[in-house]
């Protein structure tokens, strides 16, 4: 498996457009850099975006109860976590294997990666790598840390995304966004707790959360888990494009940015400090990638010159065949030409003036997605990359928010089909596995397609709502 490592509906309520809540008012206002702004009632509350009137009622009833939400949570890590010693393909591998072993090299006094060698992360990794040492050195208590740091960090997430019912924020919009979450992680299954990924995906999603009257904060938590994973930079670039104190959130990225990088030069690391942006550049097409799609069906059909193979450096399945390198070079300008466009998008709507509550987790899970699509890497964690995103969606609602909520979850459980449990009729590029990831890969350009004419048409809606606001 790979040391990027790799490789190895719910039923959302549709939202009335331009109805808002009383839970979406703080969060509309926050959005827009005005934390300040008054609360408005459930019944009261007209402003454009937030999320429906009728659902932003207190969370009553057994379904929406903190106690059976927590008791949920506990037995869907349980669950997962037990999965990591069941399930095929070994998929804590890169944890006890690679991670462990990194960690174990620099306690013997070896090279520290991204100090003194080279490396496919970006050095704030080493932290959450190091953390679970505290639970020895050895396979199963490093493994065993490493869970319940995972299942801390959710557990820490989840809280923040539930409320407060002592200050009216728990409302069953967040607690639908709670328990699509868990549904998405038992469907996902062991990779979504196995991985580097599932870290950052909790402190995307607290940071999106506390972005609501806490940009600043919101903004480090963000640089952090870009230092650790470089994805979300996706949802510190939405924040910038959407919110109106967009110039703080620019300004506590980068101080912390600078931080990180200025500890890691102390340390010695020199310019090995960015060598995890060459590491990426240089890959091959991984065979879970969406535009490893056409080389997996010719290698399926014994085409010549295509196969599978195995990369013993990245430690990931690549893919050879004619065009191969071309396509593996062409792919890192079109993700940045993909993501220009859907920040053009997101820039274009706010500047018309339109809900930047509903906004913010849309271009979110547009760039998010466009690193997914675009990627010639195609790691099955990186379906976890959508948490944050899709339940703040499902938190301020909006039209698309209950399909795109229910396409994630399909997406899900073909991912966790292919990765752990058949992942072996992937390399063998098996024509019912090539038909399956074909689809789950489909189903991640329609969510794009879907989320970007979503933000077109809120710009659009929004230019042409001006005249009669006016009149």
């Amino acid at each position: 498996m790979s040391s990027e490592p790799s490789s190895s509906s719910a039923a959302v309520p549709r939202s009335v457009p331009g109805a808002a809540s009383a839970s979406g008012s703080a969060d509309a206002a926050s959005a827009s850099g005005q934390g300040d702004a008054p609360r408005m009632s459930p019944t009261s509350s007209r402003a454009s975006g937030g999320v429906p009137a009728a659902d932003s009622f207190p969370a009553d009833g057994l379904l929406w109860s903190a106690p059976v939400l927590w008791v949920a949570f506990v037995v869907v890590h349980v669950i997962v976590s037990l999965g990591v010693i069941y399930a095929p393909n070994t998929p804590l591998n890169d944890v006890t294997g690679v991670y462990l072993g990194w960690m174990r090299e620099a306690l013997a006094g070896g090279p520290v990666v991204g100090i003194d060698a080279v490396w496919v992360y970006p050095i704030a990794a080493l932290v959450p790598m190091a953390i679970p040492l505290l639970g020895g050195t050895s396979v199963v208590g490093y493994g065993f840390a490493w869970l319940v740091l995972v299942a801390a960090l959710d557990a820490v997430a989840f809280w923040f995304l539930l409320g407060s019912a002592q200050r009216g924020t728990r409302t069953r919009a967040r607690c639908l966004a709670a328990w699509w979450w868990l549904a998405f992680l038992l469907l996902f299954g062991v990779i979504g707790v196995a991985r580097l990924d599932a870290l950052t995906a909790s402190l995307s999603l607290i940071a999106m959360l506390i972005a609501v009257n806490r940009p600043i904060v919101a903004s480090v938590l963000l640089a952090v888990a870009t230092w650790i994973k470089i994805w979300p930079a996706a949802i510190l670039a939405a924040a910038f494009i959407v919110l109106r104190s967009r110039w703080r959130v620019a300004a506590a990225a980068a101080g912390t940015s600078v931080a990180i990088v200025a500890a890691a030069l102390i340390a010695g690391s020199g310019l090995t400090v960015f060598s995890f942006i060459t590491e990426q550049t240089g890959r091959g097409i991984q065979i879970e990638s969406p535009v490893a799609v056409p080389y997996l069906w010719a290698t399926s059909f014994g085409a010549p010159g295509f196969t599978t193979y195995f990369d013993r450096e990245i430690l990931t399945f690549q893919l050879t065949g004619t065009g191969a390198g071309v396509v593996s070079t062409l792919m890192t300008p079109l993700l940045v030409i993909a993501l220009a466009v859907v920040a053009w998008f997101g820039w274009r709507a706010t500047r018309a003036g339109a809900s930047a509550v509903r906004l913010f987790p849309q271009v979110a899970l547009a760039l998010v997605l466009v690193f997914i699509v675009f990627n010639k890497v195609g790691s099955p964690q990186y379906l976890s990359w959508l948490v944050a995103p899709v339940a703040a969606l499902i938190v301020v609602g909006g039209r698309r928010a209950p399909l795109l909520a229910g396409l994630t979850l399909v997406v899900a459980a073909m991912t966790q089909i292919i990765y752990p449990y058949y992942y072996d009729a992937l390399v063998q590029t098996q024509t019912w596995m090539v038909l399956l990831i074909t689809l789950r890969n489909a189903g991640l350009a329609v969510m794009l397609v879907i989320v970007a004419v979503e933000i077109w048409r809120a710009g659009s809606e929004a230019r042409a709502a001006v005249p009669l606001a006016s009149a």
